[in-house]
């Protein structure tokens, strides 16, 4: 009984650690470190991974816990398919926010790319939630696989070690969603497929 609770409890905080809402933010960081945009000066950088935090996650996630807060709902009400649709317009309209800042400050494309990344997937995964409770998780993680794919033909680096590590994350990542009987196994493998289409995509494009 104390293991299987022990399960849960790691479950959630892997749950909560790779939230969807983080996941620009590591792909900034990426680049920042691992291509020629570590040139930057960084105050610029600073800048930047400030306001891509602010719109991408501290806003999105404050305004999401306000509109709870305000029905009256527990964190587990966002599980049920029919109230997840607000919380995807707010955070839809925090990632549009963020990319027009973007555009308005001339952000290089290769930066800008990230974030339509995460919006396109953001905005499929409320289309899809019309019909199917898709794991936004996985969905995020696999945006995040795609983009990754994306940014090794346009710098041209290997990126193996890369892909087993993200894919290794989606499936503890998927599992730990399961566990918490969130999603189903189509629902984890549905969202993460999505998610590779949808990154390389936002970032090809």
């Amino acid at each position: 009984m104390r293991r299987n609770r022990l399960i849960l409890v790691v479950a959630s905080y892997i749950s909560l650690v790779f939230t969807p809402f983080y996941l620009p933010l590591m792909g900034l960081l990426a680049l920042f470190s691992f291509t020629y945009l570590s040139m930057l000066h960084w105050g610029y950088k600073f800048h930047m991974l400030l306001m891509v935090w602010v719109f991408t996650c501290l806003l999105p996630t404050t305004l999401i816990r306000l509109y709870r807060h305000y029905q009256g709902w527990h964190v587990l009400k966002l599980v049920q398919r029919e109230a997840r649709y607000i919380p995807y317009v707010i955070s839809i309209a925090c990632y549009f926010m963020c990319l027009y800042i973007m555009q308005v400050q001339h952000v290089s494309h290769i930066m800008r790319s990230i974030v339509v990344a995460a919006l396109i997937v953001q905005i499929l995964c409320a289309i899809i939630n019309h019909w199917w409770k898709i794991s936004i998780h996985t969905a995020a993680i696999g945006g995040t696989t795609g983009a990754v794919v994306a940014f090794s033909l346009i710098f041209g680096f290997y990126p193996l070690w890369w892909l087993c590590l993200l894919i290794l994350l989606a499936g503890v990542l998927g599992t730990s969603r399961m566990l918490l009987r969130i999603h189903s196994l189509g629902e984890i493998v549905g969202g993460y497929l999505i998610g590779v289409l949808a990154g390389f995509t936002g970032v090809v494009i």
